[in-house]
């Protein structure tokens, strides 16, 4: 089996969904889910990484990413609707974003949403899976030089 088919079925155990796109490959989970009045906020762990089969290497990065949609209740003075409104908020804990280490994502993001998600075994079955198909595994934590 390839390093490639791998990691599909790791995808495929843990219900995540993996893209490839321009040889950059996307390995999203819903992590959690939070519903109020009218609104609805979303935890996503995404890992993304790029496979050099010419250096036999992977290089990895993931993040932490929250999606909020709804009703807005209320305003602000620069508000000129009666009350309420339609918004949708995107937003990430990436490059731009929220910065530091997952762990201190995850510290962050847990005092809004409960979950047992556990990236940490998620990264190091991707360095298994490297490291077994004799690729060298590299954690950045920062985007993949793109």
């Amino acid at each position: 089996m390839s390093l490639l088919e791998a990691i599909r079925k790791l995808a495929d155990e843990n219900k995540a969904n993996l893209n490839e796109k321009k040889g950059v490959y996307t390995f999203q989970v819903l992590v959690a889910k939070r519903k109020a009045f009218l609104s609805q906020k979303h935890l996503e762990y995404i890992a993304k990484f790029r496979l050099d089969d010419s250096l036999k290497e992977i290089k990895f990065t993931e993040k932490l990413k929250e999606i909020a949609s709804g009703l807005a209740v209320g305003g602000s003075e620069e508000d000129l609707s009666p009350g309420f409104g339609f918004k949708a908020i995107k937003y990430k804990s990436g490059a731009g974003g929220r910065e530091g280490s997952i762990e201190e994502q995850s510290g962050f993001f847990g005092k809004s949403y409960e979950y047992q998600f556990d990236f940490k075994k998620i990264r190091n079955q991707f360095e298994e899976l490297a490291r077994s198909a004799g690729y060298s595994f590299s954690y950045q934590i920062t985007g993949l030089g793109l």
